[in-house]
């Protein structure tokens, strides 16, 4: 006979409970300047390492390709994200911000911080930063 599942032993619902009240956080304050925390990472991404393939930017963000290749269209049709062929190979498209793309990654940012600093100042610095290695332990 199973047990019934008791909802405070999942570890799924609880990580995917605290990342839906994390991210309405950062939504809150990157939607005041016109991005979902998702388009920030993938500018945060471009900015740090721009000419990314489409493969590479999916591993890194850890996420399927045809999910991100939907989640790149409004950053491109909004001018904030280009693609172009890589010399080596014309089927192969390298992601780079435009320079509306990199204003608008560091007006971004500054939302971006007041996030960061609200759920570090509701959670603690110190904890955050150790939430954040064993979060990244996961998936390395």
């Amino acid at each position: 006979m199973n047990r019934p599942i008791s909802y405070d032993e999942c570890n799924c619902f609880a990580l995917r409970q605290a990342a839906r009240h994390v991210t309405q956080i950062y939504e809150r304050h990157l939607g005041r300047v016109g991005l979902t925390a998702a388009q920030f990472t993938i500018l945060a991404k471009l900015a740090r390492t721009p000419n990314l393939p489409i493969l590479d930017l999916a591993d890194a963000m850890v996420m399927e390709r045809t999910t991100l290749l939907r989640a790149m269209k409004p950053l491109q049709r909004d001018g904030l994200v280009v693609a172009e062929s890589a010399e080596h190979d014309g089927r192969t498209f390298l992601f780079s911000l435009t320079e509306q793309g990199e204003a608008m990654f560091d007006q971004a940012a500054i939302a971006w911080r007041a996030a960061q600093d609200e759920f570090e100042q509701k959670f603690g610095r110190a904890r955050a930063k150790i939430l954040r290695t064993e979060l990244f332990s996961i998936t390395d």
